[in-house]
């Protein structure tokens, strides 16, 4: 038959849009041609939102690059995306994908030039040979192909046209390649291979031009023109060889000779599932197809020809379009069909070689054309000529007519209808491939023709008539045929109806006419006798299969149950024409009112079975998955690759896998295939969840699918929320409920660019979408918050500007206000570290002259305070803000002025002619400036070079010099390159260079960086060579340049270095000062530790001279068991020695330091013996006491295991004789004349403070509760032996050693004890010593010893307690330890210029030894922090068991090295376990992909019915949950009475505010709202309103939200059900409830038998369940008219007429499982044939009927068996 005609959709006139952008622009377009193309977003990712109008949505749909000259501008519809502007002329562009990444690359040629840009705007410049000529995109690169000759004129992409080469060119292009592939940016362009006979060469024939290539199959198309041959080229990796990478190689797939010009167009295409290449041939005016096959191995895919596939049609222009299937993929590629021009000038549409229609343009498009043309009248003008074709994207086309128009048309392809989409989709899977053919030639013939702006229902009813069509031409065959008498018997035998209606075959032999089946064949087919094939019963067949699936898949879906019932029509006309009478009666059951419409089947009835996906999930309730019978689902469902019915298949799929079915491979063992996310599983509960979120089922989906369907997959959902496993991935959290889990998921695979892709809509899509608002965007707590900076001025009723800047405004974050917003601790801590405001001097009101001089004096002091607060600002401060990198950076003002409150707080300033004020500001203004650089978060703002180089002031000072230290120490300085550093280095200031210097190192910690190193020996002098002469550098310098090289060289034991610094330790240079050398030595102490640090033994091996010269610098004798230098070592000692013998003095705690700092944690017997302490008196009188203080220091740290926090322990580190001696000094003092009194008393307070500080180390940051009472008590023994202030400590202290010992050693000892004290409680915030710290603070003051070095100990302790606003503490790794043991160091300045014995920027290396460990729980749903209780569990160590302990986020957690086990516990949220394996390990840096606390925050759930500990800390509130029944007046579900009538009034205000007190859930709050609607207490149904504030608690109390439409749902089927029997009348047509009832109740059943496993009951109540089914029976049982109905339908198959009447059948039959008449006939003769009954046949019935109730068994028998 001919093909059908059908009316293109114009869209109008096309133009292209870069035109009209050009106009738009100011630059003259120079050159007048121009090139473009469209082309599908989806190729770049650049998807546009539908819009609603359908003509903006296809231009909407397709991108365009116009290209002219030197510019590109891509648009999508009228809107501009994108210019690019390029040096020279653009010689062709494509989008084309390259390297690793997924995005599709806009590649660009120029002569010489290949430009890359991506969709960001980031461009690539790869430079080429000239020849190159054109280009051509590849799944994996881009194809590039070279000319024989340069032409630089040739600016148009290749033509057929080859140019002639000389012999001589020839000769001289003949090595070079004549095709390359560029495979990455990045690279450089390769060769491509040419594979003949298995030999790889380099391809150099310059004659095959590339005419097509493939961006999806690794396909390429040449033309010959010598050879006059087409080729297809398959392209391949290989690899040759171990030794050269993978090479590009063509292989030759096929070639056609006999065109005398290349193809104008190729295109792939699909033809019966199959890819094809099509070649439109002009001169021939032919489309020539060649068919391909792959085949896949290793899985690498391999294309040949299909020799079988090739076919030609006439054509002089085509292109490919997607529109007879378009949701359907071959492999890569869309179902490609062809649009065709023929050259008569006629559009046709092929889909492979099977014409399916014709187009035409519409008559009115000729008409307005026409009009428009005056010189035209004839009315024969108005017919218009299709001419040309182009630009085809999707389903639309460019259309050429003979008026010079171009306009842009649609082709008509998937109707709108999505029931009608469906079929014709389920036909198109299902078919056979001759009966789809012959579908299509129906469904695209005349008689499913429609127009645009067509309804759904005239498609709808357009697709029924051509089923409908083939029944009445059936039967009008059948009845021709029975006319005719001369029949063989074969003949007869094929026409029988028992043949037609059991036999499937695919050939059928007929003697029917031809023409009567004239419109049912395709109207290309022809055999060779004139006869057609009757294909059309079999098609029906078939179809039937194919529809009865979409059928079923269509009940587990709710909102679609009009489709249903559409489909259910036709079903029943396709069913009576087939004599399938048991499909018949199971549509009749669905929707019993359509037995009035169908009427009764004439002709022999089939007893084939239809599928039931009902009964089958009935059946896998019951009896389990593998004791079900797959007959009952439709062979769709098991079908690879179908996704028409795949909502039936996830559903089948998850119920196999909940009721035992095992995965194998991509399908499970009964053959439905499934998509199980990653992820492990202990149940098939928890593998039904991975299930449903590989399969990317939501609650969205879950809420659609039958009340009764849902329930067992709602009951595996609830039981794996409570603990599932910790490597799911984000949606099946989301799909529990757990979006706490999610979102901790989401953050940790942020980074990933495969997770950004597809992680939002994911989640989006797993979740309901009425709760999509309650997902807010998380404000990291790093962040400032404006609510907490309200609250947070600092309390001073005297201050002059509340305003001003102080460095710690934005401190107020979410983190500090929960943990410390119910006092005023952190507004104290910011009131005493302020250095921004004048300070309080009090005066008399009259003062006269002495008392300014008081104030002067009084001034200094509180100066000296004021000058050392930046460093415990700095430490308070650490790492909490970002910055801005468009704004100059803030650094806080250090004001070293007062006022006075009794003058009306006048401002004074210290007066320059008594003080020299600059000296007192250059450090504290670095100190400042220091601080205010660690305010930046670590690596968190991205800062730049040029915003450093940006704040950077025209002449150095010391603010710029501590911030360089600042963000060096937090590693910003690793973006400075040589030249800056360097130019830094030449401004020749002394601040700024010790800031570069150490901020370098810590930027560039253990990496021996050459160019750094270089840098910083040059201020090393020991570093030049003899020959040069040395430089002078001050000693300050140097000191920062060796500890700086210690921190580049941390760890490595790098021997020249090791070597250089031992020297440095002992060398004297003419002129420094004794102190300065003093503080050098430190400094090399310090480095060389730092280089070999912890390496003990193992660093230096058999340099056994190192441990003998730093013996020798501390004053011990030489042993020669230990000591055995070569010659070469004594010559290096005598440079470095003064004298015969060190300076001891000098030396001592550098090489005390740096033995520490080498051995530290080893338990080395030997080196703890050599630093032994004084255990005589003579022995004493030979160190200084500070020296044993060092020594007792450097012993703990060497037997690191042997420290205990315990008296017991720093009491075994004082020698007897020191202890026997201070022991006696209350008891007889007579006795003591002959002892130094004093060294021993001096002896004892240091060796008390070194251990003090040993266990501040040995516990930093621990917060161990022993190690901290006893510093605490140390403390208040030393600060009460000073001046009693407190009530005095317990026993065991001894009394009265301020008599024998001056009160400096005793302050310095103070404080020392107190800065190891908040060492180990760092970031804890902890009162009781912040108490302390405030009166250290106040009490110097007041007493008039005001000292510098101890009021920087007390502003370091009290920034080290708030260690960066709690959110940071210490660690105790060995790099950590090395440098809190430098900013420890103990010796403390006099002075703010003091740098002699430490440099004070020492002190700020305290950061290089801090972690972010804390941690904050954040509620999910709501966004904002809340405390919630945790379990922390730590390994095993020497000083205690494996423990777990509780703390309440926010937190600080212990180290990683044993930490092991984080839990959230606590009834209010949702349990969460992270486990850990302890590491020796650093902590997580910000931004890690490994950190399990995604920077320091865990996402909880809060269950319904509690709430947060903010709002109720005790838990009052959240115990009226437990008895909401009784606030509301309710009875329990589990009463009996459930349905009794009770009316009550409540009161809705406090049932709403008590719902959203408990639930943040919306769909509880809106019910809760409705129930207490006070218009339904005027309303008759009570009973109802009951039922809804019963299911509203139990929701609540349970938390499970989910509860609320499955209650309902199942509520509401009983009550309509109920109504039926009231009213006469009813709006209830369906049967479809009763099957989901059903399926409810077997749920129950798997619950109640044990074959679903749970922990808490099933998901629903099960007596509410059981009352449902037994209030069922009751309503079948109670219709007097139903036995009679019943009887009449088993014996004649007869319905009732009355609907009442036809609506309780169908329940009763569903019901009770009631088999088909015919089949109930066929068993009842069974019976009767093989015995004799006289009695009862009810057994045999039950054996012969087993899934049949016994109710309905006595009423069979009672019909078939009962004697009258």
């Amino acid at each position: 038959m001919s093909p059908g005609v059908r009316t293109l959709t114009v869209l109008g006139k096309f133009k292209p849009f870069g035109l009209i952008a050009e106009a738009t622009d100011s630059n003259p377009n120079v050159a007048e041609s121009y090139q473009y193309f469209l082309f599908d977003p989806d190729l770049t990712g650049q998807r546009d939102d539908d819009d609603g109008n359908e003509a903006n949505f296809s231009r909407q749909r397709e991108h365009e690059l116009f290209i002219r000259d030197n510019r590109i501008i891509w648009t999508s519809g009228s809107r501009v995306l994108k210019r690019f502007t390029l040096s020279s002329p653009i010689i062709k562009a494509c989008w084309s994908h390259l390297g690793r990444g997924a995005e599709a690359l806009l590649c660009v040629l120029q002569i010489g030039c290949l430009t890359i840009y991506n969709t960001s705007g980031e461009v690539v410049a790869v430079p080429l040979p000239r020849t190159v000529i054109s280009i051509w995109p590849l799944p994996f690169g881009v194809l590039l192909q070279q000319g024989a000759e340069v032409n630089p004129s040739s600016s148009i992409p290749f033509s057929s046209a080859s140019p002639t080469l000389g012999s001589r060119e020839m000769l001289r292009k003949r090595d070079m390649p004549s095709h390359l592939i560029l495979r990455d940016p990045l690279e450089e362009p390769e060769p491509i291979y040419l594979e003949e006979r298995g030999k790889l060469n380099i391809m150099r024939d310059y004659d095959e031009r590339t005419i097509w290539s493939s961006d999806r199959l690794s396909l390429m198309t040449s033309y010959n023109k010598g050879k006059m041959q087409h080729s297809v080229w398959a392209v391949e990796c290989v690899v040759p060889d171990t030794v050269f990478p993978k090479r590009v190689s063509f292989r030759r797939i096929w070639q056609a000779k006999g065109a005398k010009k290349a193809a104008s167009k190729v295109f792939l295409a699909t033809d019966d599932a199959v890819p094809v290449i099509c070649f439109l041939i002009l001169e021939q005016q032919k489309l020539l197809s060649v068919g391909l096959q792959t085949v896949e191995i290793n899985n690498e895919i391999l294309f040949d020809v299909k020799p079988d596939i090739s076919w030609s049609i006439s054509a002089i222009a085509a292109a490919p379009v997607v529109v007879t299937r378009s949701q359907v993929k071959i492999g890569l590629l869309p179902h490609l069909d062809i649009v065709v021009l023929s050259p008569e000038n006629d559009l046709f549409l092929y889909s492979g070689k099977q014409c399916l229609c014709r187009y035409v343009l519409p008559s009115w498009l000729g008409e307005s054309l026409v009009s428009g043309e005056s010189a035209k009248t004839d009315s024969g003008s108005r017919d218009l000529k299709i001419t040309g074709l182009s630009d085809a994207v999707l389903g639309c086309i460019n259309l050429s007519v003979n008026h010079s128009q171009i306009f842009r048309c649609a082709l008509t392809g998937n109707p709108s209808s999505s029931l009608a989409n469906d079929c014709i989709a389920a036909i198109a899977e299902g078919l056979r491939s001759d009966l789809y053919k012959l579908f299509l030639s129906l469904l695209w013939g005349h008689g499913y023709s429609y127009q645009k702006g067509s309804s759904i229902h005239f498609e709808w009813e357009a697709l029924c008539n051509i089923f409908l069509g083939i029944c009445q031409k059936r039967t009008s065959v059948h009845l021709k045929q029975l006319k005719t008498s001369s029949e063989s018997s074969w003949e007869f035998l094929l026409s029988s109806k028992f043949h037609k209606t059991y036999s499937r075959f695919h050939t059928r032999i007929t003697s029917i006419n031809p023409s009567d089946l004239e419109e049912t064949a395709p109207f290309c087919t022809k055999t060779s006798s004139g006869e057609r094939p009757d294909n059309s019963f079999e098609l029906m067949v078939q179809s039937l299969d194919c529809l009865h699936a979409v059928y079923e898949s269509l009940k587990m879906d709710n909102l679609r149950k009009q489709d249903l019932h559409h489909l259910a029509v036709l079903l029943c006309n396709i069913a009576k024409f087939l004599g399938e009478k048991c499909y018949i009666d199971h549509y009749l059951r669905d929707f019993p009112r359509l037995s009035k419409i169908t009427g009764a089947c004439t002709t022999l009835s089939s007893s084939r079975k239809p599928p039931n996906i009902f009964r089958w999930l009935e059946n896998c309730l019951r009896r389990g998955c593998l004791s079900t019978n797959l007959d009952d689902l439709p062979d769709l469902i098991r079908k690879d690759g179908c996704s028409i019915v795949s909502w039936a298949r996830k559903i089948v799929s998850f119920y196999s896998v909940l009721f035992g079915d095992k995965p194998v491979g991509k399908k499970l063992s009964s053959g439905v295939p499934c998509n199980i996310a990653p992820g492990s599983y202990s149940s098939n509960e928890e593998l039904t969840v991975l299930a449903m979120a590989g399969e990317r089922f939501g609650l969205h989906q879950l809420d659609l699918l039958p009340s009764g369907v849902s329930l067992p997959l709602r009951h595996a959902l609830d039981s794996c929320r409570e603990s599932p496993p910790a490597d799911w991935p984000a949606i099946a959290y989301v799909l529990l409920g757990r979006e706490d889990m999610a979102q901790s998921v989401f953050r940790n695979l942020s980074s990933s660019k495969e997770f950004e892709m597809q992680s939002n809509t994911s989640l989006i899509s797993m979740s309901i979408p009425y709760m999509l608002h309650l997902h807010p965007v998380i404000v990291p707590s790093s962040l400032s918050e404006s609510i907490g900076l309200e609250n947070a001025k600092i309390e001073d009723t005297n201050s002059v500007d509340g305003s001003v800047i102080d460095g710690m405004e934005h401190i107020f974050n979410s983190y500090t206000q929960l943990r410390y917003g119910r006092d005023l601790r952190l507004n104290e801590v910011r009131r005493l570290l302020c250095s921004a405001r004048p300070v309080v001097i009090q005066t008399s009101a009259n003062p006269t002259i002495s008392d300014q001089e008081q104030q002067q004096d009084q001034l200094w002091r509180i100066a000296q305070r004021t000058a050392v607060l930046p460093l415990g600002r700095g430490a308070f401060t650490l790492s909490t803000i970002h910055t801005l990198l468009t704004e100059a950076f803030t650094v806080p003002k250090l004001v070293l002025a007062g006022r006075l409150p009794a003058q009306q707080n006048a401002v004074v300033n210290l007066d320059p002619n008594i003080r020299n004020i600059q000296e007192l500001k250059t450090w504290p203004e670095f100190h400042n400036a220091v601080a205010a650089g660690l305010r930046l978060a670590p690596l968190q703002g991205k800062v730049s070079r040029t915003w450093i180089k940006y704040n950077k002031p025209a002449e150095p000072n010391a603010v710029h010099a501590g911030l360089l230290f600042g963000l060096g120490l937090q590693g910003y300085l690793h973006v400075l390159n040589l030249s800056d550093i360097y130019q830094y280095f030449t401004q020749d200031h002394e601040s700024t260079t010790v800031g570069l210097m150490l901020g370098l190192a810590a930027s560039y910690r253990r990496t021996m960086q050459p160019e750094i190193a270089k840098a910083l020996f040059f201020h090393v002098p020991a570093r030049y060579q003899a020959s040069y002469a040395e430089f002078e550098i001050p000693t300050l310098l140097q000191s920062a340049a060796l500890v700086s090289v210690g921190i580049l060289f941390e760890g490595s034991a790098h021997l020249q270095t090791m070597q250089l610094l031992l020297g440095e330790i002992g060398r004297r240079s003419a002129g420094d000062n004794v102190l300065e050398r003093e503080g050098y030595a430190v400094s090399a102490g310090f480095s060389l530790g730092l280089v070999a640090l912890g390496r003990g033994d193992d660093a230096l091996g058999s340099l056994d001279s190192f441990v003998n010269r730093l013996l020798q610098y501390l004053g011990a004798k030489e042993e020669r068991s230990l000591l055995a230098p070569s010659n070469e070592d004594l010559r290096s000692a005598a440079q470095v020695t003064d004298g015969s013998t060190p300076n001891v003095n000098i030396t001592a705690p550098g090489a005390i330091i740096a033995l520490a700092l080498m051995y530290l944690k080893t338990d080395s017997e030997v080196i703890f013996s050599k630093l032994s302490i004084p255990q005589t008196h003579y022995e004493l009188e030979c160190v200084r006491p500070d020296f044993i203080m060092l020594r007792v220091i450097a012993r703990n740290l060497i037997m690191w295991s042997r420290i205990r926090p315990t008296s017991d322990w720093i009491q075994s580190q004082v020698p007897e004789f020191v202890k026997n001696g201070v022991s006696r000094l209350q008891d007889d003092m007579d006795d003591m004349y002959e002892v130094d009194v004093e060294a021993l008393v001096q002896a004892y307070v240091n060796i008390v403070a070194g251990a003090c500080i040993s266990l501040g180390l040995r516990f930093a940051g621990t917060r161990d509760g022993n190690a901290r009472d006893l510093l605490n008590n140390y403390a208040l023994y030393l600060l009460n032996e000073i001046k009693p202030v407190s009530a005095p400590p317990a026993s065991g202290f001894l009394k009265g050693i301020a008599k024998h010992v001056d009160r400096g050693t005793l302050e310095m000892c103070l404080y020392l004890i107190v800065l190891s004290l908040s060492v180990v409680m760092a970031g804890s915030g902890d009162l009781q010593i912040f108490r302390l710290l405030r009166f250290l603070r106040s009490r110097n003051s007041a007493d008039g010893h005001a000292n510098y070095g101890t009021q920087m100990a007390v502003s370091l302790a009290t920034g080290f307690l708030f260690l960066g606003g709690g959110m940071r503490t210490f660690s105790t790794n060995n790099g950590s330890l090395a440098m809190l043991l430098i900013t420890l160091y103990p010796r403390l300045p006099s002075g703010p210029n003091d740098n002699r014995c430490h440099l004070q920027a020492f002190r700020h290396l305290y950061v290089l030894a801090t972690e972010a460990r804390w941690l904050q729980t954040i509620d999910v749903d709501s966004g904002l922090p809340v405390y919630a209780p945790v379990e922390v569990t730590v390994k095993e160590t020497e000083l205690y068991s494996e423990t777990r302990y509780c703390e309440v986020t926010p937190c600080i957690l212990p180290e990683r090295a044993i930490l092991k086990r984080i839990c959230v516990c606590g009834p209010r949220y949702w349990p969460q376990q992270v486990e850990l394996v302890p590491e020796e390990k650093h902590w997580w840096s910000f931004g890690d992909k490994s950190d399990p606390f995604n920077s320091g925050v865990i996402y909880v759930k809060r269950k319904v019915g509690a709430c947060s500990y903010v709002d109720d800390p005790v838990g009052c509130q959240s115990l009226l949950s437990r008895a909401m029944h009784k606030v509301f007046g309710l009875r329990t579900l589990d009463e009996s009475n459930m349905l009794a009538n009770s009316h009550r009034e409540l009161d809705s205000d406090s049932v709403d505010h008590l719902v959203s007190t408990f639930s943040s859930d919306p769909s509880l709050i809106a019910f809760a709202q409705l129930c207490c609607d006070k218009s339904w207490n005027d309303r008759s149904d009570s009973d109802f309103k009951e039922f809804c504030l019963q299911v509203l608690f139990d929701c609540i109390s349970k938390d499970r939200p989910a509860l609320l439409q499955v209650y309902l749902s199942l509520y509401t089927t009983i009550g309509s059900m109920a109504d039926l029997l009231v009213k006469s009348h009813s709006n209830v047509c369906d049967s479809l409830s009763i099957s989901s009832l059903k399926v409810a109740l077997a749920y129950n059943e798997a619950v109640s038998s044990g074959r679903l496993a749970s922990s808490s009951g099933g998901f629903v109540q099960s007596i509410f369940l059981a009352s449902l089914g037994k209030r069922c029976e009751e309503i079948l049982n109670s219709s007097t008219e139903l036995k009679t109905n019943l009887r009449d339908y088993l014996t004649s198959e007869a319905w009732p007429d009355d609907q009442k009447d036809l609506i309780l059948l169908s329940w009763y039959l569903k019901w009770f499982s009631v088999p088909s008449p015919s089949i109930i006939k066929a068993a009842v003769e069974k019976i009767k044939s093989k015995s004799k009954i006289s009695a009862s046949a009810i057994p045999l019935l039950r054996l012969v009927l087993p899934s049949t109730h016994v109710s309905a068994i006595r009423e069979i028998d009672r019909v078939f068996f009962s004697i009258d």
